[in-house]
């Protein structure tokens, strides 16, 4: 199978731009269906919690070895927000079911008008989201497969370990570190924990991959909905029907369609605000164990490749999620603009008093926030990247 068709298999014409995050969703769990599936993948999701808890409890075990402990914990909270991003989406899946109906019936209602320009912009943030959806998992699947194929290029890579292996002075590297009730340095237990680092290895890719992407389309189809009623601003008073009537039908059509952007906007917020808040928390202190990991001196050339690609990782997950609440900030205070690009002034007095209370809705800005404290945008992001350089530079100092 060709990759074109392999990417058109996972189109949805009832869903026109959420076709691939749906089909990722559903395929990992996320989106559940009433039956034996949803019970099967309940139980996966609790796994996962499960195996969590065993790596923090490995951490105490390994507490006095730094490079070990942080190894540990930088792995062990990324996967603390998968099962948390998991667990939500899960427990909130009908309120997220709820907002890709009201994206899809949106769409499909506009493109059936057959009107070129809202047709041109919808398609322009579709192809974008399908670029950035696409190029994301691909991102993912890098750091899985990295993450998977680091303990055995580091075998490879190594004469001096194969021969300490093999002398039962050094155990087998493992894929992460988490606890276990038996002997995982070799044999039997060795083999049995590395096929279940595995398949957490997957079980986390999919479910950053398909949640993040989902949020980031999301976001996309905000900023190009806020386009649009823009754009339909400046057309108030354009063709050749511009009686009282039609003009004042058009004002209720972006009045009422900004109502139910901003409506849908606070719920897609409510949804997301708790998992980001724990997440800028969390990659604040995994960029800077991560950081650390790469200045100290034992820190393999291979262990090195992995801790810069899984840094990189990071630092685009925390970007891309500040990037596109930052688009859907900007273009929501730039709405406004279409109203005065109309011809607003060759309207008469009462027609002036319904603008007027359009551009009042119009002013209502749409923020993305991280809990209570932070906003979405660049400028939480550099923030982020300054607070973590300050948490290494402390704890740097303390490890020498």
């Amino acid at each position: 199978m060709s990759i074109k068709k392999l990417l058109s298999a996972l189109e949805n014409p009832d869903h026109p731009l959420l076709g691939p995050t749906l089909k990722g969703l559903n395929l990992w769990g996320l989106c559940q269906s009433a039956g034996w599936t949803s019970v099967a993948y309940n139980i996966i999701h609790i796994s996962a919690i499960l195996f969590v808890i065993s790596q923090y409890i490995e951490l105490w075990y390994i507490r006095s070895d730094l490079p070990s402990a942080l190894r540990n914990l930088s792995v062990s909270m990324l996967s603390t927000v998968c099962v948390v991003k998991a667990s939500t989406f899960v427990y909130w899946q009908h309120d997220w079911r709820d907002i890709m109906n009201f994206v899809s019936a949106l769409e499909i209602y506009q493109i059936s008008k057959n009107d070129k320009a809202v047709n041109s912009i919808i398609k322009k943030y579709t192809q974008y989201s399908r670029r950035i959806t696409y190029v994301y998992w691909f991102l993912v699947i890098s750091t899985v497969l990295t993450l998977i194929l680091a303990p055995l290029i580091s075998i490879l890579s190594s004469p001096e370990d194969r021969v300490k292996i093999k002398n039962n002075t050094k155990s087998y590297p493992e894929i992460m570190s988490s606890w276990a009730p038996f002997d995982k340095s070799r044999g039997p237990g060795y083999i049995v924990i590395t096929i279940e680092h595995v398949l957490i290895c997957f079980y986390g890719g999919g479910i950053v991959a398909n949640y993040d992407t989902n949020a980031f389309v999301l976001m996309s189809f905000i900023a190009g909905q806020m386009k649009i009623i823009r754009q339909n601003c400046e057309r108030l008073f354009e063709g050749r029907d511009t009686s009282h009537d039609v003009i004042l039908r058009r004002i209720a059509c972006c009045y009422h369609h900004h109502i139910s952007l901003v409506k849908f906007a606070k719920v897609f917020n409510d949804l997301l605000s708790p998992v980001m808040f724990l997440y800028v928390v969390i990659c604040s202190l995994m960029i800077c164990a991560s950081a650390i990991q790469l200045t100290m001196k034992n820190t393999t050339n291979m262990q090195k490749i992995w801790i810069s690609e899984y840094l990189m990782s990071l630092i685009t997950q925390l970007f891309m999620y500040c990037w596109h609440s930052n688009e859907v900030l900007d273009m929501s205070k730039k709405v406004d603009q279409g109203i005065y690009k109309s011809d607003w002034w060759s309207s008469n007095l009462r027609m002036r008093r319904n603008i007027l209370l359009l551009g009042g809705q119009l002013r209502k800005t749409v923020i993305f926030t991280a809990g209570p404290f932070a906003v979405l945008s660049l400028s939480t992001f550099i923030a982020i990247l300054k607070g973590s350089y300050s948490y290494y530079t402390i704890l740097s100092e303390k490890a020498d």
